[in-house]
């Protein structure tokens, strides 16, 4: 079997919505909604839309489960909650930090002022390493990737000067995987 190179799986970057990061939540999440409108009907929309700076150089990407901790600014103070989820925090845990640092104590109260006032630069959407992968790269590594990372999606660069090229997704590599297995027969083993 031919190797899968992950760009055998990326979205263009032409097809993904974008938004400044001086945009208000209220216009990421026009963005999106329209991106899903107008997404290829034959692939799963997308739930993403990349963050670009004043220069269109993309900086982040922007996740339904970024919109919705930045609907609530007392994350920060906490730290990289993502890490600590991966660790295994407790119920009990989980309700004392919402106590100690009085998350949701208004459950959507200013929605709506918030997500007027709110900045994309002002919600964690920032990358880390592991948040890019080369599109030369290996599915085998790729994988790898996702499963350490808890990524859902991971932008993809190409060459030196790493320049991103687009978006690879965790349901394209799965679907990826499902193909390729269900080509097996059990006869074969």
């Amino acid at each position: 079997m031919k190797a899968v190179k992950v760009k055998d799986l990326v979205v263009p970057l032409d097809q993904y919505a974008t938004i400044s990061e001086d945009a208000s939540l209220y216009d990421a999440i026009l963005t999106l909604e329209e991106s899903h409108r107008h997404y290829d009907k034959k692939r799963y929309k997308y739930r993403a839309i990349l963050v670009h700076d004043k220069n269109k150089k993309i900086v982040g990407m922007l996740t339904d489960l970024e919109v919705l901790s930045g609907l609530e600014p007392a994350y920060k103070e906490i730290g990289d909650v993502r890490s600590m989820a991966l660790s295994g925090m407790s119920q009990d845990f989980l309700k004392s930090l919402a106590d100690n640092y009085q998350l949701w104590q208004k459950p959507l109260g200013d929605i709506c002022g918030k997500a007027f006032k709110i900045k994309v630069k002002d919600i964690d959407y920032t990358t880390t390493e592991g948040n890019f992968i080369e599109e030369d790269a290996t599915l085998d590594q790729a994988i790898h990737q996702l499963i350490v990372g808890y990524h859902q999606n991971v932008l993809v660069t190409r060459g030196e000067s790493d320049a991103i090229v687009g978006v690879m997704r965790l349901y394209d590599v799965f679907k990826k995987v499902a193909s390729i297995i269900k080509k097996c027969k059990t006869e074969d083993f």
